[in-house]
């Protein structure tokens, strides 16, 4: 070290084991401040400008962006931000390389006329993006909820309605996915509203309270279904039929239970059913669906009434 305690640009590049390239390309944007220049107009570095630079090194060797080493060394508190966003941006590449990965098994374990209908499956994700968002399924829930429910209702079921694709998806559940995307998407036949009538002759009808009551009964029945208990009477099933019964101002009776069990029968749909199937594969048991939850208390409900079969 020179007596001076400065350093030219090659004693700052041999002291830090980089090129005098590399000094220079630092130094012209800043990163790196000059202390000084000599009577030659030579850059001339504080003793400070070898760990500065070290660290710069060790930011770009983690693939640091230029501009964010610049925020980070700029600031003592933004290298915390500069991390967090870094980590979250990694995780989002990640989690893009795995749904390809686990894409391409999906394609390559098929036969070639399997092949042909995942290609178009996955090739319908808006921008092809992977994973996919789920903007597509929001509408979906937005198309078919009655029309009028309060704004609260309408987030917390799309919230619970909507699966978000998984981190670390198999082949398995990047197919369901892309199907249940397709079946978002479907264009609705002419003639047809995707939203259930309203019961006939019940003026009284309320789908708000309905709805209201139905997520109290589902949470209570989240329990058992996690414990994988078989449909039982009990609070989440008085819950479930009570939210019918309110929404239609009427009583909870063993008349309205064999009536409302008839009901849900009748008002079954194939596609909200295949719906919550695809939706099911993407689950875990830890976190059951609203339509297994709807299921557990329909089949409870059958197993209450006097010659329904479950």
């Amino acid at each position: 070290m020179p007596s001076d305690g400065m350093l030219s640009i090659g004693e700052l590049a041999e002291h830090a084991g980089v090129t005098v390239k590399t000094v220079r390309f630092y130094s012209d944007r800043g990163l790196l401040p000059e202390a000084a220049r000599s009577t030659g107009g030579h850059r001339r570095y504080g003793p400070e400008a070898v760990e500065r630079l070290r660290l710069i090194r060790s930011l770009r060797a983690l693939d640091l962006p230029v501009t964010d080493i610049d925020r980070a060394l700029d600031r003592e508190d933004a290298l915390d931000d500069v991390i967090a966003g870094q980590l979250e941006e990694l995780g989002s590449r990640l989690a893009a390389l795995r749904w390809r990965q686990a894409a391409l098994r999906l394609l390559r374990d098929c036969t070639p006329e399997e092949r042909a209908d995942r290609l178009r499956l996955i090739g319908a994700f808006p921008g092809g993006a992977v994973p996919p968002g789920t903007a597509a399924l929001a509408r979906y829930w937005r198309r078919v909820l009655p029309l009028r429910l309060p704004a609260r209702q309408v987030s917390w079921i799309i919230d619970a309605a909507v699966p978000q694709p998984p981190a670390d998806p198999t082949p398995a559940q990047v197919l369901a996915f892309a199907r249940l995307h397709a079946l978002a998407t479907a264009p609705c036949p002419p003639g047809h509203d995707s939203r259930p009538p309203p019961p006939e002759r019940d003026p009284e009808y309320r789908p708000s309270v309905l709805y209201d009551g139905l997520g109290e009964a589902y949470q209570l029945a989240a329990p058992a279904l996690r414990a994988g208990r078989s449909p039982h009477e009990g609070e989440a099933l008085d819950c479930f039929v009570s939210a019918y019964a309110h929404a239609h101002g009427a009583r909870d009776t063993p008349t309205f239970r064999r009536r409302l069990s008839l009901r849900l029968d009748r008002s079954a749909h194939p596609v909200m059913e295949r719906y919550w199937q695809l939706a099911g594969e993407l689950a875990t048991p830890q976190d059951p669906t609203l339509g297994a939850a709807q299921e557990w208390l329909r089949a409870a409900l059958d197993a209450g009434v006097p010659g329904r079969r479950v």
